[in-house]
């Protein structure tokens, strides 16, 4: 069964919270906009091509809004997720960029500790996340004020209270207009406006990674099991969405 047939199942409040996360994206185009005219936005989507930041980017380009769009190419990511890459960039209004890792880091990590050294302890695999994704992240935002994510309250334990805005870090804002939406509003979403998605979604993966790093879940598996599965279930973060302590009175 295709994922939009199994979870398009809009929530009753879904077109407040449809408004109110395209106002959060007006903001962002608004309050991070070129400093010239003509100039890059200095704000952009961080787009993992999983199904929130695929609706997230359609919103944008719906919108026509001046805001970028990044993808981050590990070099490890599955097929069906370099074919929507590779689609993004072709149909996106908005530019779309793509960072990928550093290729003399990767060789040398590699060659000394192996190709698959993420099974190996927790240690290899954050070095691992942190040479194919944190670093290349760094690049992609330098620039950038604020960032966009499509990270979801539900998505987990650990991002059950993300805020709309997040202040927490002194340097760049991190909006995540998603932050309330259920699993099925985002594929009501999908349904509704024929957004494309990766079609691993319809082979039980609702969160979608680095291919040795992600697996399909099973009925009444937790959402993001399909992560790092082989670790505990604190240690599932790849280092880009660790949250800093929040500030008193962050907007919300």
């Amino acid at each position: 069964m295709k994922a939009t047939e199994l979870n398009a199942r809009a929530s009753g409040d879904y077109a407040t919270k449809l408004a109110h996360t395209q106002e959060l994206l007006q903001r962002a185009a608004r309050d991070f906009a070129p400093v010239l005219p003509g100039g890059p936005s200095l704000v952009s989507l961080a787009c993992s091509l999983g199904a929130e930041d695929m609706v997230l980017a359609h919103l944008i380009n719906a919108q026509q809004l001046n805001i970028g769009i990044f993808v981050l190419d590990t070099g490890r990511l599955h097929t069906q997720t370099l074919e929507l890459m590779h689609q993004l960039k072709a149909t996106s209004r908005a530019p779309v960029e793509i960072f990928q890792p550093q290729t003399e880091a990767v060789v040398t990590f590699v060659q000394r500790e192996g190709k698959d050294a993420m099974y190996k302890s927790i240690e290899l695999r954050k070095a691992c996340c942190h040479i194919r994704k944190m670093e290349p992240l760094d690049r992609a935002l330098a620039d950038k004020r604020a960032w966009i994510t499509g990270l979801r309250r539900e998505q987990s334990g650990a991002r059950a209270e993300v805020p709309f805005i997040d202040d927490s870090n002194a340097h760049r804002l991190k909006f995540n207009p998603l932050a309330e939406w259920t699993w099925g509003d985002v594929w009501h979403y999908i349904k509704q406006n024929n957004v494309a998605y990766n079609q691993l979604h319809d082979q039980f993966y609702p969160s979608i990674g680095c291919e040795p790093c992600t697996r399909a879940i099973s009925l009444g598996e937790d959402f993001r099991a399909g992560r790092w599965w082989w670790e505990d279930e604190a240690a599932k973060e790849c280092g880009l969405h660790v949250q800093e302590p929040l500030k008193q009175g962050a907007p919300t």
